[in-house]
Formats: structure tokens, C-alpha cells, sequence
């Protein structure tokens, strides 16, 4: 399913216009945004978790040439889901 799908499934089931559903789409999609990039966590009880993780800086390897280089420390989104999305998908 791609966004313009999962705005159509929305504004069908809610009754909404399409132009309202994708509204709704884009302020969910733009919030889980801006409160990772805060570094904060957004907690959908029972569908799952969006939290920031930490990367620690490591060495690596440049495929091409074999050569060791530096991997600099980042920060990377991540997604925990939650009992009843992992029932449903079972």
C-alpha cells in the first residue's frame, strides 16, 4: 500500500473527502517527524513505538577499495511494534 492508497482507505472509512484524508495523512506523517527530530517518542498503545536510537561511531570497510574508514556517530528512527499489530499480523 502507498500513501495515496492508505488516503483513499482513510477518507472511506471515515467518511471523509480524500482532500480531508490526506490532510489528516500528512499531519500524522509530519508530527512523527518533528517529535523525533526533538528527540522525543510517540507511543501508540497497542499498534507500536517510534523512539530515536543512538548509533555509536564505528569503522568500517569501503567496498571497493578494501580500505578501513570512519563511520561517524548518528542518530536513527526506529519502530516498535505493539501487541495488537503483532497479533494481527500473525
Amino acid at each position: 500500500m502507498n500513501k495515496k492508497e492508505l488516503v483513499e482507505q482513510i477518507a472511506e472509512l471515515s467518511g471523509l473527502s480524500r482532500n480531508k484524508a490526506e490532510l489528516v495523512v500528512n499531519a500524522f506523517v509530519n508530527n512523527t517527524q518533528n517529535t523525533l527530530a526533538r528527540g522525543n517518542t510517540l507511543q501508540l498503545i497497542g499498534f507500536g513505538t517510534f523512539s530515536v536510537a543512538d548509533r555509536a561511531a564505528r569503522k568500517g570497510r569501503n567496498p571497493q577499495t578494501g580500505q578501513e574508514i570512519h563511520i561517524p556517530a548518528c542518530k536513527l528512527p526506529q519502530f516498535k511494534a505493539g501487541n495488537k499489530l503483532k497479533d494481527a499480523v500473525r
